[in-house]
């Protein structure tokens, strides 16, 4: 009888900072456009994951996800982030709106004693399209945004980590009483990634 053989692929401290620093990336640009932060107009669409993604094409918002997954991946092979979110907030009063919470467990044995992991690449592009899925259908389960927002990135690092100048300390820019949707999780056996969603719940105001 014919056997099933499943290939599992070799996964590096690098190679795992990479998937993990480009899902973001990726993640990023996806709220930015689902969420209306930015004009429909200016994403342009990709295939990645082996789904349709969009892009954006605002210079400034390009190079500061460049720039940020640059720093994503040093910290990320270091095993230093334990934290990554995505704030949106109201530009005319700064009040938080949204918190994109993308918790990251780090396997400390890889990072200490430089070993690697097994799994299939095919898997964790499952695991990274459940989310990706996830955050397209965000207008279904979210508040509709209708004033003019701005975002932010929030990195939480481990305490001794020396922060790059581009970097300020911050607030946690937390909502009060805020209402949560917890999403898929993905892991490259190195890196797992727990993803949530934290919004203002307007039922509050009203009581």
């Amino acid at each position: 009888m014919a056997s099933k053989t499943v290939a599992k692929d070799i996964i590096t401290l690098r190679g795992s900072a990479a998937i993990v620093s480009e899902f973001f990336g990726y993640a990023a640009n996806s709220i930015l456009y689902n969420r209306g932060v930015y004009p429909e107009e200016s994403f342009m669409k990709v295939k990645k994951y082996g789904l349709p993604m969009l892009l954006t094409q605002d210079e400034g918002v390009k190079s500061f996800i460049a720039n940020l997954n640059s720093q994503l991946s040093e910290w990320l092979e270091a095993g230093q982030l334990q934290r990554i979110v995505l704030v949106i907030m109201s530009k005319a009063t700064n009040e938080v709106l949204e918190r994109w919470n993308f918790t990251i467990e780090t396997d400390s044995e890889v990072v200490e004693k430089g070993v690697s992991r097994e799994k299939s690449d095919k898997e964790i592009m499952r695991e990274i399209q459940a989310i990706m899925r996830q955050i397209a259908s965000s207008i279904t389960y979210l508040p509709c945004l209708d004033e003019a927002c701005v975002f932010d990135v929030l990195a939480y690092t481990d305490k001794d980590v020396a922060v790059p100048f581009t970097w300020i300390e911050s607030d946690p820019k937390l909502i009060a009483n805020p209402q949560m949707v917890k999403l898929h999780s993905f892991d490259t056996k190195i890196h797992k990634i727990d993803t949530l969603v934290s919004y203002k719940n307007d039922e509050w105001d009203e009581q």
